[in-house]
């Protein structure tokens, strides 16, 4: 696939999200600043990677998109949640995000921090709401949510990422840190989205989509570590050299930039190998194969 039929594709998919993140809000007088809050979040672009990959799964296994869809905001309420508190003063304290002003910047710190909390509580009702899928299915799809979003997942990241501004982590905490903060929340949406499909959590090919999602986070993170150093601010939309200003553990911690490229091309390898079986994987190969090239 070439990039400009995946870029088509990315479109086309944040769009049919993008579309489907709209009709959980209505708008109410009293609510109308954390409305607007959460909304300016989750409506300031991105390429809606997350949202691909739980609708791309989907389809990979044969699923219906209205199934997918539910999953697919979910997955994505969770990142912008996890966006705007990671900017907040006591956490990154960061004054841009995609070429904007940050939600605290905004809106103001409590203000943000609410809107955080509502997208995150959203998100689940989102998925448990999932008529499409099924009753069974969005509760097997919550549960998994919910755990790559919690205190053994996104959140147990962070806290680690926290604690290692202290001290000097070793390679394996690290690549725990990196597993947790970044890759739970993109193998949760991959794991959905395959759920929506029908596949259980128990079938062989689940475990390909879990390497799969595994190996594309860690690939996100290296990536985005790299970007970190040598990227510009304009590109990227967001402050660079933030990794060396906090002293956060990066996998460039322990590690030459070259040798991060060419682990990172390893594990983008081994992410093809687990779904090349399947007739329809072109699209998550394109996919794996652009997020180890992107600039931003």
């Amino acid at each position: 696939m070439t990039n400009e039929a995946l870029e088509l594709l990315l479109h086309r998919n944040a769009t049919l999200t993008e579309n489907a993140l709209r009709e959980y809000y209505t708008d109410d007088p009293d609510l109308q600043v954390l409305l607007d809050a959460e909304r300016y979040s989750l409506f300031a672009g991105g390429k809606r990677i997350r949202p691909t990959l739980t609708l791309e799964f989907c389809r990979l296994f044969g699923g219906e998109e209205a199934a997918a869809l539910p999953f697919a905001c979910a997955v994505e309420m969770v990142h912008t949640y996890s966006l705007i508190h990671d900017d907040l003063p006591c956490m990154d304290n960061d004054d841009l995000r995609r070429g904007k002003p940050t939600n605290h910047k905004v809106f103001g710190e409590g203000v943000a921090v609410l809107a955080g909390d509502a997208l995150l509580t959203g998100a689940f009702e989102a998925a448990a709401t999932n008529t499409a899928a099924g009753a069974e299915v969005s509760a097997m799809a919550v549960a998994y949510l919910a755990g790559c979003a919690g205190r053994y997942g996104m959140i147990g990241g962070q806290i680690m990422d926290i604690e290692g501004e202290k001290r000097k982590l070793t390679q394996d905490e690290v690549f725990r840190l990196q597993s947790l903060k970044t890759g739970a929340l993109i193998s949760a949406a991959s794991v959905m989205g395959a759920l929506a499909a029908g596949v259980r959590t128990d079938d062989p090919a689940m475990e390909r989509v879990v390497r799969y999602a595994e190996n594309i986070g860690l690939v996100f993170q290296i990536v985005d570590d790299l970007l970190d150093r040598r990227g510009d601010e304009a590109t990227l939309g967001k402050r660079v050299h933030v990794d060396e200003e906090h002293h956060k553990n990066t996998f460039l911690s322990f590690c030459t930039e070259e040798e991060a490229w060419l682990y990172a091309e390893r594990l983008t390898a081994d992410a093809c190998r687990a779904i090349r079986l399947y007739p329809s994987s072109e699209i998550l190969v394109s996919l794996a194969e652009w997020l180890l090239k992107r600039e931003k």
